[in-house]
């Protein structure tokens, strides 16, 4: 218990570089970048740290197929996966970030303890 108060008291004292590093996270967050691939490769989904849509790539091999539902569903599966692995890196960049600052491991809780996060 003292210990995590004495956490809490150095959090205090360091509270300008604490805003600083958060300010130097949130610039990073729009250069991360993850991209998944559903259907072998039928298509491909690029999404940034922000949660943004870069890029859909369809392969020639998927466009004739002239299946729209299949395709929908591997538009949707490659974004899922792309956004999961986004999440898994900021999650680990905010980890760097709170031991940065001094916070103890899993402060930030499960999703990095950022907005939309979890």
């Amino acid at each position: 218990m003292f210990k995590e108060l004495g956490s809490m008291m150095n959090l205090l004292r360091n509270q300008g570089k604490i805003q600083e590093e958060l300010q130097k996270f949130q610039a990073q967050v729009g250069s991360i970048t993850a991209e998944a691939s559903a259907g072998a490769g039928y298509v491909t989904v690029k999404v940034n740290g922000r949660m943004e849509i870069l890029s859909v790539r369809l392969s020639e091999e998927a466009m004739k197929l002239n299946d729209r539902e299949m395709l929908e569903d591997l538009i949707l599966a490659a974004t899922n996966q792309a956004l999961g692995k986004v999440r898994e890196q900021l999650a680990a960049e905010s980890a760097k970030m709170a031991a940065g600052i001094g916070l103890p491991p899993g402060m930030l809780g499960g999703g990095g303890g950022l907005p939309g996060m979890s």
